[in-house]
C-alpha cells in the first residue's frame, strides 16, 4: 500500500473520496508499470466514473502543467514518488 508514500499537493475532496484515489492509484501501480501511464489514467477514471458518477478526467505523469475547472468537491492532486496523478470532475451532475 502506498501509506506514507503520497503526498497530497492539493485537494478539495472530502477524506474518503480521497482515500479512494489513493487505494485506487496503488492499484493502478500493482497492475501498470510505471512507464503505462495512460492506462493507469484510464483505470483510475473509469472506477471513478462507476463510483461517483460520469466526467472524471485524469492525467498520470512525471512531468506536465495542468489549469483545470473542476466541479467544487471533486478535486485532487497528488504524488507518490516521482509520478503526479491529478484527478477531478469535469462538470457539475446534479447531487442529491
Amino acid at each position: 500500500m502506498i501509506e506514507g508514500k503520497a503526498a497530497i499537493g492539493e485537494t478539495d475532496m472530502p477524506v474518503n473520496m480521497q482515500e479512494d484515489a489513493l487505494e485506487l492509484a496503488a492499484k493502478a501501480l500493482d497492475f501498470f508499470y510505471v512507464n503505462d501511464a495512460t492506462e493507469m489514467a484510464r483505470f483510475i477514471k473509469k472506477e471513478f466514473d462507476t463510483t461517483y458518477g460520469p466526467g472524471w478526467q485524469c492525467i498520470v505523469g512525471t512531468d506536465f502543467g495542468s489549469f483545470v475547472t473542476h466541479c467544487c468537491g471533486y478535486f485532487i492532486y497528488f504524488c507518490i514518488g516521482s509520478l503526479a496523478i491529478l484527478l477531478f470532475q469535469g462538470f457539475c451532475c446534479s447531487r442529491s
